[in-house]
This record gives C-alpha cells, sequence and structure tokens, in this order.
C-alpha cells in the first residue's frame, strides 16, 4: 500500500511543481536562498553538498555561485554510468565544469572532475519531490539519495531538504531504508522536525 500512495504523492506533487511558472519559481527559490544564509552550518561551511534544479526545483544557483565565492569546496552529485541508484560526489569549482548527464542534470563533468574519495561537508541542500514534518523525504524512488545519506562521511552533515511549501505535507509513507533530513526549508519557514 505504502508503493501506491508513494506514486499517487509523486503525481500530485510533480504536476503542481509543473505547473509554477517561471515568476513563482523565481519568487519562492529568492526567499528559500534568503532562509538557508540564516543557518549556521551554511555560514560556516568549508564544504557544501548542493544540486543544480531541474524541472521547475527550487533553483539554489546563487547559493552554488556563493559557494564559489567563498572559496567553499562544493560538491555536486553526478549518477553513476552503470549503477543504477548510485551516484558519486565531485567538487565543481565553477559552472563551466557542469555537464548534462542522466535525466537532464547538470553534473561535473567526469574529465575534469573526478569522484571525491573523502569528504565531510558541513551541511547537504538536496531536493524532493515532498516532505513531511518528520522530515521524511519523497524523492524519484531511484534511492539515490537514500544510499548517500546512508554512508559515514554524512554523518554528521545537516541534511537540509529543500522544496515549495506546498510539498511539505503531513505524512509520506516510509521504507526502513529511506533516511530522513534533519530541516525542511521552503519559501515559509525553516522546519526542523
Amino acid at each position: 500500500m505504502a508503493e501506491k500512495e508513494k506514486i499517487e504523492l509523486r503525481k500530485r506533487l510533480t504536476a503542481r511543481r509543473a505547473a509554477l511558472s517561471a515568476e513563482e519559481i523565481a519568487e519562492a527559490s529568492s526567499r528559500v536562498v534568503q532562509l538557508v544564509r540564516t543557518l549556521f552550518e551554511w555560514k560556516n561551511a568549508n564544504e557544501a553538498l548542493i544540486y543544480w534544479p531541474i524541472k521547475g526545483e527550487v533553483d539554489l544557483r546563487p547559493l552554488v555561485a556563493e559557494l564559489w565565492q567563498r572559496g567553499c569546496r562544493v560538491l555536486l552529485p553526478r549518477c553513476r554510468p552503470d549503477t543504477p541508484g548510485e551516484m558519486d560526489l565531485a567538487c565543481a569549482a565553477c559552472e563551466d565544469e557542469l555537464v548534462p548527464g542522466p535525466f537532464s542534470l547538470m553534473e561535473p563533468d567526469a574529465v575534469k572532475c573526478p569522484p571525491v574519495q573523502e569528504c565531510r561537508p558541513e551541511i547537504a541542500l538536496i531536493p524532493g519531490i515532498g516532505f513531511d514534518r518528520k522530515g521524511n523525504r519523497l524523492g524519484f524512488g531511484g534511492g539515490y539519495y537514500d544510499r548517500l545519506l546512508a554512508t559515514e562521511q554524512m554523518r554528521d552533515t545537516l541534511v537540509v531538504g529543500v522544496a515549495y511549501e506546498f510539498q511539505l505535507i503531513d505524512d509520506i509513507p516510509t521504507q526502513p531504508w529511506d533516511k530522513p533530513v534533519d530541516v525542511v526549508c521552503t519559501e515559509e519557514e525553516l522546519w526542523r522536525p
């Protein structure tokens, strides 16, 4: 039953996100960016995991640029070509080092940006289709972020789920392997479960 509920939630929340105008995305994204900047872990980060937006996701590119300006180590995910559900982290120093990857994701160029062997990001900003008030995350169902968040290198990282307010719902069905986030940031609030 839980998987059927997740499929319906994905459809409903993805359709609502797809209906957002460019102006609504820009306005909400700007407010999310301002809230992220209030986090202690953001202000003091030497290393951060962040994503490049696709398909109407909250646009955090101003934060990526800010990290580069501050001289922080910017970690971006890169899907492993022959291993579905798994991704590596790679350090990109500028936008020119990003190339289109699977699922239309911009990711670090495998030639210029080898996988990072060791990292301990102070903060991770991750997308989702939905989050609930217990910190549970609904992704696309591939388990990419669940596997990443379960690694030792992410043990002490403040994991921030980034979404629009309508994506913060009361309850998401979970499985034992699902990894919750520590904070959910929308354009309206920083929610700590």
